[in-house]
């Protein structure tokens, strides 16, 4: 199988869902359980770089993945969020959406839904810098919190693997 790559990142062993322009990946430092990742295949910047055949299989394939992390997490919604430029917060230069499972009793968020988006701007604000200091393809690396460590590939393939049983 052909390495995919988010960006320069190659992550092909956190991949759970592909599609023939798009795939899914779990996160190394998921906001909430389930938090996962859809990608377009062709590494481009923004929405607006995507041709029409790749922004309907990226929409068809979030709107998959989600209904199958929904369910597989126990959510009652999703959050789905897209950071689509470096002033809206994107740190990795290749589109991408985040797709949270959400609940609405347990969840980390549920004294304040709107909390989840200032998170997913500090779990990502600082990779593009650590990315530059890569050589060629890398794992994913984003900073630890004390509520947030980096997982081990080994766990981000585990769950890869169980998720993949629901597609």
């Amino acid at each position: 199988m052909t390495p995919l790559l988010f960006s320069t990142i190659e992550v092909t062993r956190q991949v759970f869902y592909r599609s023939s322009l798009s795939y899914a990946i779990v996160n190394l430092k998921p906001i909430v359980p389930g938090h996962v990742l859809v990608i377009p295949t062709r590494v481009v910047r923004r929405l607006s770089d995507l041709n029409a055949n790749e922004l309907s299989s990226l929409m068809h394939s979030v709107q998959h993945v989600g209904r199958v992390i929904e369910r597989a997490y126990g959510g009652d919604a999703l959050t789905i969020a897209c950071q689509d430029g470096k002033a809206a917060g994107q740190s990795v230069p290749h589109v991408h959406f985040h797709l949270m499972p959400r609940k609405l009793q347990g969840d980390r968020f549920e004294s304040n839904n709107d909390a989840i988006y200032p998170e997913l701007e500090r779990s990502e604000e600082n990779l593009g810098s650590e990315m530059a200091h890569g050589l060629g393809p890398q794992p994913l690396q984003v900073d630890a919190d004390e509520n947030r460590p980096p997982r081990s590939m080994e766990e981000m393939e585990t769950e890869a693997s169980w998720l993949k049983t629901f597609f």
